[in-house]
């Protein structure tokens, strides 16, 4: 039997319950045995490095898919040579995972900018993508395997961030492991405690 598995890459600055729940949709409505969450280090369409350094990151998504038996922290995006591209992860993962059939899953923001990304048709041989839409109707590419499954969350790492600055606490849709692991040793700008 082919193992399925959903590469779920992404800044992750911070991780959110969010991010979570997409995972658990495509797990749940496109059968993926599994969900590889892959911090990227530099993303080519994004202006800024993430806030924390890489371990933090992995540390703090191992702590919110702890218990969670089919999701999984990957550092595959991180092994590679700066900027992410998300072709190479994928050439990458199928190396590592032979006769795997994988799917990547994004956001509806991502999939009407993946022309934008470097050798995306490329990509789109390599993988089928899952599209997680929050309002508005993806519009399908000729020639492109995707699947659209739909969901609502609220949540924003953007958001998250001003809260922590802010001193909200708790933080909405962060998970209270990860929010610990932050304040504890001072991260987005929060006072150590």
């Amino acid at each position: 039997m082919t193992v399925k598995l959903c590469i779920f890459g992404g800044s992750f600055d911070p991780v959110h319950e969010g991010h979570v729940c997409m995972a658990e949709h495509a797990r749940k409505y496109c059968g993926m045995d599994r969900v590889l969450f892959m911090p990227c280090s530099l993303s080519p369409l994004k202006e800024q490095a993430p806030s924390v350094t890489d371990d933090q990151r992995c540390r703090m998504i191992e702590l919110a898919v702890q218990g969670l038996d089919w999701a999984v922290l990957d550092r595959t995006d991180l092994e590679l040579p700066p900027p992410s591209w998300s072709w190479r992860v994928a050439e990458r993962t199928a190396e590592r995972y032979p006769g795997a059939e994988l799917f990547w899953l994004m956001g509806k923001d991502q999939w009407d900018s993946l022309e934008q990304w470097g050798r995306w048709e490329y990509l789109s041989s390599l993988v089928t993508f899952i599209v997680y839409r929050r309002g508005g109707v993806p519009s399908p590419r000729k020639g492109v395997r995707a699947l659209f499954i739909e969901g609502d969350e609220p949540a924003s790492s953007t958001r998250i961030r001003h809260d922590l600055r802010s001193g909200v606490c708790p933080v909405p849709h962060l998970n209270r492991k990860v929010e610990a692991l932050i304040r504890r040793e001072g991260l987005y700008g929060t006072a150590r405690v």
